[in-house]
């Protein structure tokens, strides 16, 4: 009955397919893409080091800002609408329209320049 069973399992993989060496490269396939993602992180954060306190607070204050404006003054869409599924249709219409504005400003006002930094260089 223990042959049969370890038999089935030979069957259904394929020759080729060796599970130790999938997850390895599995793992360094993540790794490097979590690599390249704190990489880029990192110069970001670098990168804003070198600016003035005039725009730390800008970015702070318009996030904050966004943040109320979509929490507070747009969900009374579906409390001055009644609270019906057309109203609530509507604000999720506009808080997804008003978000995608907010993040192309934000990327347009507060970029940062990652270009000049490379920690490959000595």
């Amino acid at each position: 009955m223990a042959e049969s069973i370890g038999d089935s399992d030979d069957r259904e993989r394929p020759p080729f397919f060796d599970s130790r060496q999938e997850a390895e490269s599995s793992f360094w396939r993540l790794k490097r893409a979590s690599d390249e993602w704190r990489e880029n992180r990192l110069k970001r954060v670098m990168a804003q080091e070198e600016e003035g306190l005039a725009s730390t607070l800008g970015r702070v204050i318009y996030i904050s800002t966004c943040i109320l404006f979509d929490g507070l003054i747009l969900s009374e869409i579906p409390v001055r609408m009644g609270r019906t599924s057309f109203s609530w249709f509507v604000y999720i219409l506009i808080l997804v329209m008003a978000i995608r504005l907010q993040r192309r400003l934000y990327a347009e006002w507060f970029a940062v320049d990652i270009s000049q930094i490379d920690f490959n260089r000595p």
